[in-house]
């Protein structure tokens, strides 16, 4: 019970978060573009669609997600020696005007690489592991990986190299801008995580 009201308690701030987000001034996405070409597209690729695994694809992505990440990286919430130093540089505006650009840029697929890990990252994503209080992604991020508006991330399609690695920086609390995640992520195996990680890399 006290898992459970942890994660609800989680859930909530976030959506407050969001919701008073949302009462920002418009976005102006050719300022966006023009600022995402200065600071982002050497790691994300000129679209958003990241070609090095180790750096996610941000194209289609939520803006409200990537403007919360972006805050997070500049008060040091999330962690990450690359990211603070570009993040530090931009204002609200800057951060709202890049995440609403990056929006409008349409995903680029993935592909999954193992049937084996694809059968039991679904069994996962899908139906959670009970016996270890690991719900399933799905609940939250949607089926087919697409998440939901102002609460939760896209997966569909990401660098399955990217997801591991934030997984198991969850699972640690190196990454801590998410207790549920690390509530969830906690209890899951390697086998288990690049399973997922296989699985979400081909959902479209």
């Amino acid at each position: 019970m006290k898992h459970t009201a942890s994660l609800i308690g989680a859930m909530l701030v976030a959506v407050v978060a969001h919701t008073a987000d949302a009462q920002s001034p418009t976005p102006d996405l050719k300022r966006g573009a023009a600022l995402y070409g200065q600071v982002c597209v050497a790691c994300h690729a000129a679209d958003g669609n990241s070609t090095t695994p180790a750096n996610p694809k941000l194209a289609q992505q939520h803006p409200e997600y990537l403007i919360k990440q972006l805050q997070e990286y500049k008060s040091g919430k999330r962690a990450n020696a690359v990211m603070v130093g570009f993040a530090s540089a931009l204002s609200d505006q800057d951060m709202r005007d890049i995440a609403y650009w990056l929006a409008s840029q349409k995903a680029a697929p993935g592909a999954a690489t193992s049937a084996d890990k694809v059968r039991l990252g679904e069994r996962i994503y899908r139906g959670g592991l009970m016996d270890r209080r690991i719900p399933a992604c799905a609940g939250c991020h949607g089926p087919s990986g697409s998440g939901i508006p102002a609460e939760y991330p896209r997966l569909s399609g990401q660098h399955a190299e990217y997801t591991a690695t934030q997984l198991k920086l969850f699972r640690s609390n190196e990454r801590a801008n998410s207790k549920m995640m690390h509530e969830i992520a906690r209890y899951l195996t390697d086998v288990e995580i690049d399973a997922l990680a296989d699985y979400i890399a081909g959902l479209r």
